[in-house]
């Protein structure tokens, strides 16, 4: 008997019904089904390098581990050096740390420079680091922090570090299954009209990162770039930020291993899957469930062209201007 449909129709019931397919439920039911996709190599990453900001707690602190567990030579970017070498001698393995504060885009640009002086290949580049503020805040630039945080530095960050992107490399972009309730924020990028709401906020930057992939992967063809949706996990992040949802919820929250499990597997198969998609539970997923968030080729082309111009991205990726900062 053939069971590939009904396991076909098990994940898309999960998905649709949204609870027990982002909870834990999902993978317990998921890694159960004929269709769940092998493991990686337990070598696979061995030789390799993989670059991963917000790598100090939750789910960044899990993809780490396991990224170091299958080889690779973990680079964590991190804000706090104290913290990452207490992270780097955690994982064991080979692990590098740099200060980079995703969030100012100076601080990417030292980085990148920094980085690309050693003429390491990058197999991997894991944009892991995360925030959610209570009230709006600016980045060093003066862009609103989430939209700083989760677009512009990754974006800028993979531009300058193009060059060093093998043929064979991964740019994965952790976003949120809160973008299904936004569409691209095109008249207002910077969150500068109306009422401020952290999640709100949090939820269009994750839309942005989404909506983008098919130009990010045009401008970076050597890569394939992908966002991951870790499910509903839980993580300090989500007791700082969203205490009611943890407490609804906790019993069903994933732990970050099974948050992190996605990201790993994207990192490390092979062969590489096509990029430009959303993955959830090592599946390509829909990116528009509720209606009236769906993005037409012009919006993704404005909001493109702003995010271009804000992270003070030049011609050619691989190229660098420290004196571009971005500042709107």
């Amino acid at each position: 008997m053939n069971l590939a449909p009904l396991a076909g129709g098990v994940d898309r019931v999960l998905d649709r019904l949204v609870v027990p397919g982002f909870s834990r439920v999902g993978p317990a039911v998921r890694r159960r089904l004929p269709s769940w996709p092998a493991d990686p190599r337990p070598d696979a990453l061995a030789g390799k390098h993989v670059l991963i900001s917000g790598a100090t707690s939750g789910i960044g602190t899990a993809t780490a581990q396991q990224l170091a567990d299958i080889g690779a030579h973990v680079h964590l970017l991190v804000r706090d050096e104290a913290k990452g070498a207490r992270l780097a001698r955690e994982i064991g393995g080979d692990a590098t740390v740099w200060r980079c504060d995703v969030g100012d885009l100076d601080s990417v640009r030292v980085f990148a420079t920094s980085f690309g002086d050693q003429s390491i290949p990058i197999h991997a580049l894991i944009h892991n680091a995360g925030v959610l503020p209570a009230e709006r805040t600016e980045s060093a630039q003066g862009h609103e922090l989430t939209m700083a945080v989760h677009v512009l530095g990754p974006v800028l960050m993979t531009d300058l570090l193009a060059a060093r992107l093998t043929d064979d490399a991964r740019v994965i972009l952790v976003t949120s299954g809160g973008m299904y309730t936004q569409s691209l924020p095109v008249a207002d990028p910077d969150y500068r009209e109306g009422t401020y709401s952290g999640a709100t906020a949090y939820a269009r930057s994750k839309r942005t990162q989404v909506e983008l992939l098919d130009r990010l992967g045009r401008r970076w063809p050597q890569a394939a770039v992908y966002a991951t949706h870790p499910g509903w996990v839980a993580t300090p992040g989500v007791s700082q930020s969203l205490p009611t949802f943890e407490k609804v919820m906790g019993p069903l929250l994933r732990d970050a291993d099974e948050g992190a499990d996605t990201t790993t597997w994207l990192a490390a198969i092979s062969p590489r899957p096509e990029g430009g998609g959303l993955w959830h539970d090592r599946r390509m997923r829909p990116t528009v469930v509720v209606p009236g968030t769906r993005a037409t080729p012009t919006d993704r082309e404005q909001m493109w062209s702003w995010v271009a111009e804000a992270a003070g991205l030049l011609s050619n990726p691989g190229e660098s201007n420290p004196s571009q900062t971005g500042t709107s």
